[in-house]
C-alpha cells in the first residue's frame, strides 16, 4: 500500500536542501494542488503522535530535524546548534504550531551532546553546504550504509558535522595557486577515528581530490585492516570488481576478499560502476594484503587524464571527471620510498594534483625526534619516516595532510617554525566523546575528594592488583571466562548486541618478548589447572558471580538469578576460549610474519575467544575486538604511551557493565617514590580532558576573529605527572604562557612546596587574612540536586578582605612550579582596575562534620578545621583541594544565586581556604597539630579561587602569552599574535 503522507513529505524535504522553508507553501506548489490543504499538518500531527516503532516518515523527519539541529552552518538560524533555540528558528521557518512542535519534540529530542571543538585559522568558504550537497556520490553511498549498521540519526549527524568541518578546512581543489593546509584531528582511544577519516575521504574525493594516501599504521595487520575499512565502507564492490562480473568464478580469482565471509554482502554497493552513473571511479593500488609496490608499468596507474589538456588538472573540466587514486601504505621506509620514487617521475603533472595524506596515528613514527641540538647549523636532521613525508608534501604542492590521533601532545610540540614539517598550522579539531564510548568517566570517578567514598565507576570495573593481595591472575582468568559466559546468556536471551562475535582478553606486563612467552605459558597452566569442569571450578566462578557480576550487573540487560542458569553457557564458553588447544595468543615479534595469526585478524575469524598477551604492538591502532577483561601491570614513562595501552576503552555494546580491568595499584618505584597504575592513569586521562577542556572555552570566535590558532597551543599543555613525559622533549619549542583569564571560573592551584620551611613561609603570609575571620560560622546550603530529594548544608568561618590585602598574599607564595600558577596571578594582579575592578573576595573556609573534625589554631587564629589530602603518585598537585559540595556553593554565590546567608556584590570574588595536613590518617592530622596548634611547617594554606563573572573586559579574551619558535631563533621572546 502506498504511503501518500510519506512520499509527499520526502519530496517537500528533498526540495529544502538549503534549510528548512514553509513547509504547507512548498507542500501546495509541489502537489501543484489548487489551494494549500491546512488539514496536511493536522494529519502528519496524528500520524506522528500515534507512530510506532519503524514508522517511515517518523524516521524521515527524525534525520532531517537533527541534521538541521546539529549543522554547524546555517545561515537561517542566528542560533546555536544543538540547541532549542535552533529547532525553534526551524519550526519557525516550517511554518509548525505549537501542537505540531510538541509533538516532533516527542518524537525527536534535540540531541544536545556537545560537537567537535576546533581550534583554526578562520576557514576559507570554498566548502559550503551547497556545495558538498552538488557533489556527494561517496558521501551518500557512505551515509546509506551507516544507516544499515545501525548508525543513529544523531551520530549519523554528527559524522557529517564533524567531516564537513575537515574538509572545509583543506584548500579548494580547484583553485589556481597550491597550497597545502597542515590539520591535525584529535579523538579518543578506540572511539572511532577511522570513521571519521573515512567520511572526510568520501567528502575530499566528492569534492575532487584525486589523490588520497593513508599512511595506515607501522604493520601490514593495521594496514589490512585500514584497508579493508575503507574498502567496505567506501570503496565499495564495483570499484574493488572494476568491471568484473561478480557472479563469474573466474572473474573472482584475484579478488582479494573472495574468502571473506562479509563479502559481497556488507561492502558498499553504488548500484553500477560510479563513472556509468555520473559520478567517477576509484581505483585502489594497494589491496588487503598488499602493501604498495613499484608499479610494474611505470607510472602509468598514477596517471590522469584530462578532458580539456590545455588546462590544468585541478581546473573542474577536467578535476570532476578524473578517477580517483586511493592507497593504503604503511609507515615503513621501504614502502614510502617506493612512492616517492614512483611520484618523481610523474614530474610537472605533480603540481596539478589535489591530494589528500591522512596519518593515522600521526604521533607515532611520523613525528620528527631527532635532537635539534645535535643538528648542522642551518640544517634541520630529520628521522626516516619525518623525512619521507616531508618529501611527499615536497613532491605534491597541492596535497593537504590531516593527522589523526588520540594522543595530540607530541604533534602540537612540533616546532611551528619548520614549514616543512607537519605541525598543524592551520587547524586542530577534538572530536567529542562518542555516545556509547566507555572512556576516562566511566573507569575514574574524577570529582572524588581524598575524604570521600569510593564511586561507582571504579567500584563497577577496577579490580586493583596489591602486592600483599597476590598478583589475581587466576581470578581475572575465571573473569573472562564467566563473562563470556554471560555474554552466551544474554545472546541466548535475545539481546540485540547479541551474538557476540568476539570475546578477549588482555594481559599486559611487559615489553620484553622472553617474558611475555613465560607469561603466557604460566597463564596456560593455570587455564589448564583451573578445574573449570569440576564442583571446585563451579564453586569459584558461582561466588564470583555473586559477588561481582550480579552485584554490578545492568538492570536493562538479562543477568542469571543463579549460578545454575549460567552453567551451560559456562560450559560452552569454555569450548570456545580452549579451541585450538591453547587458550591464549602472543603477540610480539620483529617482523610481519610474528603477526600472521588467524587469531589476530578479527575481520576474517568468525569468533576469536582468546587470551592476548603481549607488548607495545597490542597498541596504536590494534582494536581489540570484544575486550572485555584487561590484566594490566606494565609500567612507562610517556604518557601517550600509557594513554595508547588504554584498550579496555572504546564501545561495549551489551556487555558495558562486564568490562573488568585488573590493573597495578601502589608498586615500589625507585628508592622513594611510588606509582599506582590506577592514579596514573587518572593523572593523564585529567591533564587530557583539562586540554580538552580549554580548547572548547577558546574555540569561540571574538569579533569574528579566533582566539588562537594551533600555533598558541602547546603552553595549554603544562600540567602532568612528573616522572610522565607528555611526550618527548626535544618536540616541545619555547612557550610560556602569562596570563589565563578565568571570569567565574574556578582556579585551584596545584603544586604546592614540599619543603616544611617554604610551607611555614607561605602560612605566615597568610596570617594576616586569617586574623580576619569571625568565630561565628554560618551554615551554607546547596539546593537537591536530580538524584535526591536532600539539600546539602555545611558549616564555614567566613572573612571580607579587599583585593589589594588577597594580592600581596598571593603574590608573595612560594611554589614548586611557579610556572603554573604564574598566569593565573598575572590575570588576577589586573582586576584592581586595569583589566576589571575586584573589590574584595569573601573567604569561605569549609568545617568539617563534627564526628571527623580536628580543630586547630593556626598562628593565633580561631580554630579551623584541618583538611587532610594526600597527593598525586610522583606529583607535587593535590587530586583536588575544593569538595564538590564546597565548590558548588560558592560557584552559586558568584552566579548570584539566591544564597541568603551569603550575598556578594558582582565586583566580589569567592575563594574556600583549606588549612591541608598531608597524610593519610588522623594520627597524622593530630601529630601536625598537638594541644589545639597547628605546626605551621604541616600546614599548607590550599585553595581555590573563583574570580566574579565580570572580572574580564570588553575584548572578551582569556589568555595571552608570549611563545618562541625557531622564526624567531635569536629572540627571548615573541609576542605571540592571530596570523
Amino acid at each position: 500500500m502506498t504511503d501518500h503522507l510519506f512520499n509527499l513529505h520526502g519530496d517537500v524535504l528533498a526540495a529544502m536542501r538549503r534549510g528548512p522553508k514553509h513547509f504547507t507553501k512548498l507542500a501546495f506548489v509541489l502537489t501543484e494542488a489548487d489551494e494549500p490543504a491546512d488539514t496536511e499538518l493536522s494529519h502528519f500531527r496524528d500520524r506522528i503522535i500515534a507512530a510506532g516503532p519503524g514508522d517511515e516518515l517518523t524516521a524521515l523527519w527524525h534525520r532531517t530535524l537533527t541534521g538541521w539541529d546539529l549543522a554547524e552552518q546555517a545561515d537561517w538560524s542566528a542560533a546555536p546548534p544543538r540547541t532549542d533555540a535552533r529547532r525553534a528558528d526551524t519550526y519557525t521557518r516550517l511554518g509548525f504550531g505549537a501542537d505540531l512542535r510538541k509533538a516532533l519534540d516527542h518524537a525527536v529530542p534535540v540531541f544536545k551532546e556537545p560537537g567537535p571543538t576546533i581550534i583554526s585559522r578562520t576557514p576559507t568558504s570554498w566548502y559550503s553546504r551547497d556545495t558538498a550537497a552538488a557533489r556527494s556520490f561517496y558521501w551518500n553511498s557512505y551515509e546509506q550504509l551507516l544507516r544499515r549498521k545501525g548508525w543513529s540519526d544523531a551520530a549519523v549527524s554528527s559524522l557529517d558535522e564533524a567531516s564537513h568541518a575537515v574538509v572545509e578546512r583543506l584548500a579548494d581543489p580547484t583553485r589556481t595557486e597550491a597550497y597545502g593546509a597542515r590539520g591535525l584531528v584529535v579523538g579518543y582511544v578506540q572511539s572511532g577515528k577511522t570513521a571519521n577519516f573515512t567520511g572526510v575521504t568520501a567528502k575530499a574525493i566528492d569534492a575532487g581530490y584525486r589523490l588520497v594516501i593513508v599512511l595506515g599504521g607501522t604493520l601490514n595487520l593495521l594496514r589490512g585492516q585500514t584497508q579493508r575499512r575503507l574498502d567496505m565502507e567506501l570503496i565499495g564492490q564495483e570499484n574493488i570488481l572494476r568491471g568484473a562480473d561478480p557472479s563469474d568464478p573466474d572473474a573472482l580469482i584475484d579478488i582479494d576478499y573472495q574468502d571473506d565471509e562479509d563479502w559481497p554482502a556488507k561492502f558498499v554497493s553504488h548500484g553500477g560502476r560510479p563513472s556509468t552513473r555520473g559520478a567517477f571511479d576509484i581505483e585502489r593500488l594497494t589491496t588487503r594484503d598488499d602493501d604498495y609496490k613499484s608499479l610494474a608499468t611505470g607510472i602509468r596507474a598514477l596517471e590522469f587524464d584530462k578532458q580539456v589538456r590545455t588546462q590544468p588538472l585541478h581546473a573542474p573540466d577536467n578535476l570532476h571527471r578524473a578517477a580517483a587514486r586511493v592507497m593504503v601504505v604503511k609507515k615503513n621506509k621501504s614502502v614510502l620510498a617506493k612512492l616517492i620514487k614512483d611520484l618523481k617521475k610523474i614530474g610537472p603533472l605533480l603540481s596539478e594534483i589535489p591530494a589528500l595524506i591522512i596519518d593515522d596515528e600521526s604521533d607515532q613514527a611520523s613525528v620528527n625526534t631527532t635532537d635539534p641540538k645535535k643538528w648542522e647549523e642551518g640544517k634541520v636532521a630529520r628521522t626516516a619516516i619525518n623525512s619521507q613525508i616531508s618529501q611527499l608534501l615536497g613532491l605534491l604542492p597541492r596535497a593537504q595532510y590531516v593527522g589523526y590521533t588520540a594522543t595530540p601532545f607530541a604533534n602540537v610540540f612540533v616546532d611551528p617554525g619548520d614549514g616543512e614539517d607537519i605541525f598543524p598550522r592551520d587547524f586542530l579539531i577534538s572530536l567529542p566523546r562518542p555516545t556509547g564510548y566507555m572512556g576516562v568517566q566511566d573507569f575514574h570517578d574524577l570529582d572524588r575528594t581524598d575524604d570521600s567514598t569510593t564511586g561507582n565507576a571504579e567500584e563497577s570495573h577496577i579490580r586493583g592488583i596489591y602486592e600483599d593481595t597476590g598478583d589475581r591472575l587466576q581470578e581475572a582468568l575465571d573473569a573472562f571466562l564467566l563473562t563470556g559466559a554471560l555474554k552466551l546468556y544474554r545472546a541466548a536471551n535475545g539481546v540485540p548486541d547479541g551474538p557476540f562475535r568476539h570475546h578477549t582478553m588482555l594481559v599486559h606486563e611487559s615489553v620484553r618478548m622472553a617474558e611475555h612467552a613465560s607469561l603466557a605459558l604460566r597463564i596456560s597452566s593455570l587455564w589448564h589447572e583451573a578445574a573449570y569442569t569440576s564442583q571446585e571450578g563451579h564453586d569459584r566462578l558461582s561466588a564470583l558471580l555473586a559477588s561481582d557480576f550480579q552485584r554490578f550487573a545492568d538492570d536493562g540487560l538479562p543477568t542469571p538469578t543463579s549460578y545454575e542458569d549460567l552453567k551451560q553457557h559456562v560450559f560452552r564458553a569454555r569450548q570456545l576460549i580452549n579451541s585450538g588447544g591453547t587458550p591464549v595468543i602472543v603477540v610480539n615479534g620483529d617482523t610481519e610474519r610474528d603477526y600472521a595469526q588467524p587469531d589476530l585478524d578479527f575481520d576474517r575469524t568468525p569468533n576469536v575467544w582468546k587470551i592476548l598477551v603481549g607488548g607495545t604492538k597490542l597498541s596504536r591502532g590494534f582494536t581489540v575486538e570484544g575486550l572485555t577483561v584487561t590484566y594490566y601491570r606494565r609500567k612507562t614513562q610517556q604518557a601517550d604511551t600509557l594513554m595508547q595501552m588504554g584498550r579496555w576503552f572504546g564501545f561495549r555494546p551489551g556487555y558495558r557493565d562486564l568490562v573488568r580491568l585488573y590493573i597495578g595499584r601502589e608498586e615500589p618505584m625507585g628508592k622513594s617514590k611510588t606509582v599506582d597504575l590506577y592514579e596514573a592513569f587518572e593523572a593523564i586521562c585529567r591533564d587530557e580532558e583539562t586540554f580538552r577542556a580549554q580548547l572548547t572555552r577558546y574555540a569561540a570566535l571574538v569579533d569574528g576573529k579566533p582566539q588562537v590558532t594551533p600555533a598558541q597551543i602547546p603552553p595549554l599543555v603544562s600540567q602532568h605527572l612528573s616522572w610522565i613525559k607528555p611526550s618527548a622533549r626535544n618536540k616541545m619549542f619555547n612557550a610560556e604562557l602569562v596570563e589565563i583569564r578565568s571570569p567565574g571560573q574556578p582556579i585551584e592551584p596545584a603544586s604546592y612546596p614540599t619543603d616544611a620551611n617554604a610551607i611555614r613561609r607561605n602560612t605566615e603570609r597568610w596570617r594576616p587574612l586569617l586574623d580576619s575571620f569571625g568565630a561565628a560560622p554560618v551554615t551554607l546550603t546547596n539546593p537537591p540536586d536530580t538524584t535526591s530529594s536532600l539539600a546539602r548544608t555545611f558549616i564555614a568561618l567566613t572573612a571580607s578582605v579587599p583585593h589589594s590585602e588577597l594580592m600581596s598574599v598571593l603574590s608573595g607564595l612560594e611554589w614548586e612550579r611557579p610556572d603554573l600558577f604564574r598566569p593565573h596571578l598575572t590575570y588576577l594582579a589586573q582586576l584592581d582596575g586595569k583589566l576589571a575592578k575586584v573589590d574584595d573576595w569573601l573567604v569561605i573556609a569549609p568545617q568539617l562534620s563534627r564526628s571527623s573534625r580536628i580543630e586547630a589554631s593556626i598562628l593565633g587564629s580561631s580554630p579551623f578545621s584541618l583538611v587532610r589530602r594526600s597527593r598525586q603518585a610522583g606529583k607535587t598537585a593535590f587530586g583536588r583541594i575544593a569538595s564538590m559540595e564546597h565548590r558548588t556553593a560558592a560557584l552559586r554565590i558568584i552566579d548570584g544565586a539566591d544564597t541568603p546567608e551569603l550575598s556578594v556584590s558582582p565586583v566580589t570574588g569567592v575563594i574556600l581556604l583549606y588549612p591541608v595536613v598531608e597524610g593519610q590518617s588522623d594520627a597524622e592530622t593530630h601529630a601536625a597539630a598537638p594541644q589545639g596548634v597547628a605546626d605551621p611547617s604541616k600546614t599548607i594554606m590550599a585553595f581555590t579561587l573563583i574570580p566574579p563573572i565580570s572580572a574580564t573586559d570588553s575584548t572578551r579574551r582569556l589568555l595571552r602569552f608570549q611563545a618562541k619558535d625557531s622564526r624567531h631563533a635569536n629572540e627571548i621572546f615573541v609576542e605571540a599574535t592571530s596570523p
